[in-house]
């Protein structure tokens, strides 16, 4: 294959994969819209979603432009106008992208959900395929959006202003900066309005009110389905932008100390196995189909094995063609990377396991909750936190198992970075599959609208059937996909430390250092205090809509007899405010950290911050997100009859635990995982400033 041929395929793959991403959206904007009922719920939820992001992007984007023209400026007063637009520039176009993500995500969502609902009569099946092929035009337009952005700039910077191809890297970290910062306030944003919603429906509708969720008595139901959209849709998406951006970068970043070896394919590698994942991806979105009397979780795990097995072939035949060198002892290179590949792929298959093992109800641990939630609120709060802490166990000697096995293979092949490089490889081999995985992700607020849509419109419980059982389906996939990102977090955190320690060419951080050993102890500090923002400010906002929503019970008494309408925009109105209000200071507080301590610490210092606030981000992250998901689903495990039932004294605790997990599981624990590569790609981006 040409030089030419190799810088061309990642972009010109990723066009077709955006041209096909219509098809899909053709077959979801052409299915019926189901009834004027259904249509008014859809509407109402749509307008609210559309309003929060629109002032949302509003403020990123302010933020964006003062914290791209910042870097311009510092830049060119360090003596380097030219580097400063370039790293500024990118920055700016990542935030862009990103934001772009965010938004078609929230514009699918709001268009599937009520296709979905419509489709119901139709059967399983059918409502089914619609969700997740509309959670697929977002998975292929953020991975697509991905590719073009840094295959973009590379050919900016490679063909009109004909810089080396060794230097484009380092040029394109900005990038990945603004893709994190654009996800970090979109998902913070949309975490605190999602669960701050929800947490103020259910405390006053099921726990006051002792009404069902998803009643249309209550005045913050659309408020929590417009939650979905901005949190797990529109939030998610720019969260899984982000990652694939900054893990591309980071993997581009350490193919130029093998640039000797293999020239421009270990630069190009990533861009190109991520191109052929996006078509996998596809596949196995179409392999999907739910036989009769068949749970349509175990449908999408087919269409999940599908994938990986796919992709897995492509690692193998893409580490053939791009990383086959002789070794000293006259082995092959390729060999060895292509296992450390491999590597990756079953470390992302543990953490689905693992997430399912911790958060299903199946499991010993979800039931063990269930059980604590006999004697109480407070037994079931303490048996969460403990399951919480436990999960990080398996989490954590997975991602070591597999960044030690990649290490130890890479480092087989006897070259220089080999071990390193093998780490980045098993980081694109986890990422293989996120195509497949970002369309299971947002089939969860898919499903869990079109059921909210179908009750509030009074449709046949049949379908009411069709789409709580999906609805489970959702919960469960929205769980495995947030282990699975922090999984990815994990081993990405490792190849964007290593790729900053190549940037400001240090080899060791020696903590007995008191300036590292400081900057390590503000790392884990740092994750602590973000974390307590993001939790209290679900707290606060939720406070505000709990407030509104007993208001409006008491004014109008026929709210609940049903001869009244509740006001559903005011308390829209309500969340929006508060959300976009509370993110403000955890967002600034992220950036800030790590730029104050490498300006007054230096460049180890700031090695520190990432060494630290890394594993101490991962763990917190998967005990936030376990715990979350396990609570959630102790509730749920209830009201399915066990121990006594819903509006049971257990089902009573379990629904506290619930409450408090929501926004461990949805606000703080997603926006961890953005926080920890925010850490790497802002160093990354601002490495000079700390030298």
């Amino acid at each position: 294959m040409s030089t030419l041929s190799l810088e061309l395929f990642a972009p010109v793959l990723a066009i077709a994969g955006l041209l096909y991403s219509l098809v899909f959206w053709n077959q979801v904007k052409n299915a019926g819209d189901g009834t004027p009922a259904m249509q008014k719920v859809a509407k109402a939820i749509s307008t609210g979603a559309r309003a929060f992001v629109r002032r949302q992007y509003k403020t990123i984007a302010v933020l964006s432009l003062v914290v791209g023209g910042g870097m311009i400026v510092v830049y060119g007063l360090l003596g380097s106008w030219e580097h400063g637009f370039e790293i500024g520039g990118s920055f700016l176009l990542g935030c862009l992208f990103s934001a772009l993500s965010g938004i078609v995500s929230m514009i699918v969502a709001t268009k599937a959900n009520l296709k979905t609902a419509g489709v119901a009569k139709n059967g399983l099946n059918a409502a089914l395929q619609m969700a997740l092929r509309g959670g697929a035009v977002s998975a292929i337009v953020i991975t697509a959006l991905s590719l073009i952005g840094i295959s973009g700039l590379y050919l900016l910077y490679r063909f009109v202003l004909d810089l080396p191809i060794d230097d484009i890297p380092e040029l394109i970290v900005g990038y990945g900066f603004g893709a994190s910062f654009v996800a970090l306030f979109a998902q913070l944003g949309g975490g605190i309005y999602t669960k701050a919603a929800d947490v103020g429906a259910d405390l006053v509708g099921k726990i006051e009110a002792g009404i069902p969720e998803d009643d249309p008595r209550n005045p913050a139901v659309i408020a929590d389905l417009v939650g979905d959209n901005v949190g797990d849709c529109a939030g998610r998406g720019a969260d899984l932008f982000e990652s694939i951006s900054a893990e591309n970068i980071g993997a581009m970043v350490l193919g130029v100390a093998l640039f000797p070896v293999f020239g421009l394919k270990g630069i190009l590698f990533p861009l190109i196995l991520r191109s052929i994942g996006l078509v996998a991806a596809i596949i196995g979105v179409y392999s999907v189909k739910a036989k009769d009397g068949e749970a349509p979780m175990k449908a999408m795990t087919r269409g999940f094995w599908v994938t990986a097995v796919l992709t897995t072939a492509a690692l193998f035949a893409t580490c053939y063609t791009m990383l086959n060198t002789q070794t000293a002892d006259g082995g092959q290179t390729w060999w060895m990377f292509a296992l450390a590949g491999l590597v990756g792929v079953l470390c992302s298959v543990a953490f689905v396991y693992i997430t399912d093992y911790y958060t299903g109800k199946n499991h010993r641990p979800v039931q063990a909750i269930a059980n604590a939630s006999k004697t109480g609120h407070a037994t079931n709060i303490i048996s969460g936190t403990a399951i919480g802490m436990e999960s990080t166990g398996l989490s954590v000697l997975a991602v070591c198992a597999a960044l030690f096995g990649a290490f130890w293979l890479g480092d087989q092949t006897g070259l220089e970075g080999g071990g390193i490089y093998g780490t980045a490889v098993a980081t694109m081999g986890m990422l293989a599959v996120v195509g497949y995985v970002l369309s299971m992700d947002m089939f969860g607020p898919i499903t869990d609208n079109a059921g909210g849509i179908v009750e509030m419109s009074k449709a046949p419980e049949e379908m009411r059937r069709v789409t709580d059982e999906l609805d489970a389906a959702g919960n469960t996939t929205k769980a495995l996909t947030k282990g699975y990102a922090v999984g990815s977090a994990a081993l990405a955190a490792f190849l964007l430390f290593s790729a900053y320690m190549e940037e400001v060419d240090l080899t060791v951080v020696n903590l007995a250092d008191v300036n590292v050993f400081v900057g390590a102890f503000l790392g884990a500090m740092v994750v602590f205090f973000f974390t307590s923002l993001t939790i209290r400010a679900v707290g606060k906002a939720a406070g505000v809509i709990v407030e509104e929503v007993r208001r409006q019970f008491k004014e109008k008494k026929g709210i609940m007899d049903g001869t009244e309408e509740p006001d559903y925009a005011a308390a829209v109105d309500i969340a929006t405010k508060s959300a976009l209000h509370e993110m403000i200071l955890p967002g600034v507080l992220a950036v800030a950290a790590p730029i104050a301590i490498g300006v007054t610490l230096g460049a180890e210092a700031v090695a520190g911050l990432l060494m630290v606030g890394t594993i101490v981000g991962v763990l917190v992250a998967c005990y936030l997100n376990n715990s979350g998901g396990a609570w959630d689903n102790a509730k749920k495990f209830i009201e399915m009859g066990a121990h006594g039932g819903k509006r049971s004294p257990a089902h009573q605790a379990a629904v506290t635990g619930d409450t408090v997990g929501d926004p461990f599981k949805d606000t703080a624990g997603p926006s961890l995982h953005v926080l920890i590569k925010l850490f790497s790609t802002l160093t990354l981006a601002l490495a000079a400033l700390f030298i």
